[in-house]
């Protein structure tokens, strides 16, 4: 059984997401079969590092309202992902492009460490506001997950890995992604948004039904 996961780890649904899908799969009967694949994807492919500006900043300046405003409206996000075991801190959280962390999950995908580099870069940009764009930051990420620091080095330096994130991104538009998370099972359900645990174990449970026959 594959999920394939479109996703872009300064999406906070993204992050929700996982921990909804990870619930799932821990309540489901045959978690041994479950394979995830991630895939890269950008809600802004534009986006740069602006120093000094937070989530909330950005958001009341795309918006031409004030920060006050941001904040009240980040505030039901925060409660989803406190319920999700998530402690949120939009006031650190860095605006930056994802572009060069994609790559580097796809490195990490590459050598069947994606998942474990989805999940250090996402408490990294939501919990410890790290510039996410900044290549000695994504490097120190890298290597604290096992990887080694000469060749995330080298890959960062290179242009490996820039067809790959582009390939993922094209294929989200192909197949009618227009926002994310976006999970799609066996090639035939998907689910758009962090719909809850709930959801993804019924959608497991019908599929293994399936499989029985």
């Amino acid at each position: 059984m594959v999920i394939d996961i479109w996703s872009d780890i300064m999406c906070p649904f993204c992050y929700i997401g996982k921990r909804q899908l990870e619930s799932a799969i821990a309540s489901f009967d045959k978690k041994e079969e479950v394979k995830v694949n991630w895939h890269s994807y950008q809600l802004n492919p534009t986006i740069q590092y602006q120093e000094g500006k937070d989530v909330y900043t950005y958001l009341a300046e795309m918006k031409g309202q004030t920060r006050e405003w941001s904040v009240k409206m980040h505030q039901s996000v925060l409660d989803m992902a406190k319920k999700e075991g998530l402690e949120y801190n939009f006031n650190s959280a860095k605006i930056a492009n994802s572009f060069h962390a994609h790559r580097i999950i796809q490195y990490a995908k590459s050598l069947g460490w994606a998942d474990q580099m989805e999940e250090r870069f996402f408490h990294a940009y939501f919990m410890e506001g790290a510039n996410l764009s900044d290549f000695s930051t994504l490097v120190k990420l890298a290597v604290e997950i096992g990887l080694e620091e000469a060749e995330v080095e080298t890959m960062l330096n290179s242009h490996d890995y820039y067809k790959e994130v582009k390939e993922d991104i094209e294929t989200a538009g192909q197949i009618g992604v227009t926002g994310v998370p976006f999970f799609v099972f066996n090639n035939k359900y998907a689910i758009s948004g962090a719909r809850g645990t709930a959801l993804f174990l019924q959608v497991l449970n019908q599929i293994s039904k399936e499989q029985a026959f």
